[in-house]
C-alpha cells in the first residue's frame, strides 16, 4: 500500500491549512443541500433520522474556505480532525464530520473510489468473527438496510486496481461521528454518506491523511 502522505507537506501546499478552515457565511451554507431527515431520494429504504443535535456542530455538515492544491471533486480525510472535505468549484469545500479507525486499525494513503454501493451487504472479516459474538451470526453477510453497520452507502477505495478493503461508507451509529472506534474505515452519518455518494463518481481520488504526521 501506499505510505502515509505528510501532513506537513499537504498543509503547506495551500495558503490556508485545513485546520485553519472556518464556517462562510450563512448564504454560502444555503447552497448546501440538506435531504429531509429519514428519507432517501434514490429507493424506497426510509431510515431513522440522525438527531443532529446530539454531534457537536464543528462535526456538522457546512461548506468552508478552501485554498490548497487539490482539484475540485478530490475527496480529503484528515484523520486527526475526524474531517472529510469534498473540493468543490470556487475555492470552497463541503466539510463532513467522520468517525476514523481505532488504534492498530488505521490507514493513509492515495486511493480511488472504484465502487459505490447502495445499502451495502456488510461481510465482517475472520478475525472479527473470531473476536466477536454478534459478528458471527453474520458470518456469511448480512443484507443491507437501517440496521447493517455500513449505513447507507458505501464507496469502496481501491489503489492500482487493487481493493484496500477500506471504505468511506454510512452509520447506524452516529455517536461513533467525531471518534476513532471503528475497524479502519471512515464512517459518516447517513444523510452525509448519501451527499457524498451523490457528488463523487467512480473514479474521484481520495486522499487520506495520516494521524500524527
Amino acid at each position: 500500500m501506499t505510505s502515509g502522505i505528510n501532513r506537513r507537506h499537504f498543509l503547506a501546499a495551500g495558503s490556508a491549512a485545513i485546520a485553519g478552515l472556518t464556517a462562510t457565511a450563512a448564504g454560502a451554507q444555503q447552497q448546501l443541500e440538506q435531504f429531509r431527515p429519514g428519507k432517501d431520494y434514490n429507493d424506497l429504504i426510509t431510515f431513522p433520522p440522525t438527531d443532529i443535535s446530539k454531534i457537536p456542530k464543528k462535526f456538522r455538515r457546512q461548506i468552508v474556505p478552501y485554498e490548497g492544491r487539490h482539484w475540485p471533486g478530490t475527496i480529503i480525510v484528515d484523520t486527526a480532525e475526524r474531517h472529510l472535505y469534498l473540493i468543490l468549484d470556487g475555492r470552497e469545500a463541503i466539510r463532513f464530520g467522520v468517525g476514523v479507525g481505532r488504534e492498530g486499525f488505521r490507514w493513509a494513503g492515495l486511493a480511488d473510489v472504484e465502487r459505490k454501493v447502495m445499502w451495502p451487504r456488510w461481510t465482517p472479516p475472520p478475525e472479527m468473527v473470531e473476536r466477536d459474538p454478534n459478528a458471527a451470526k453474520w458470518k456469511d453477510g448480512m443484507p443491507g438496510g437501517p440496521d447493517n453497520p455500513l449505513g447507507a452507502r458505501a464507496l469502496y477505495l481501491f489503489q492500482n486496481g487493487r481493493d484496500t478493503l477500506y471504505r468511506l461508507h454510512g452509520t447506524n451509529a452516529p455517536q461513533s461521528i467525531g471518534k476513532a472506534l471503528s475497524s479502519g474505515c471512515i464512517r459518516m452519518i447517513n444523510e452525509d454518506v448519501i451527499e457524498l455518494y451523490r457528488r463523487a463518481p467512480i473514479g474521484s481520488r481520495v486522499v487520506v491523511l495520516a494521524q500524527g504526521i
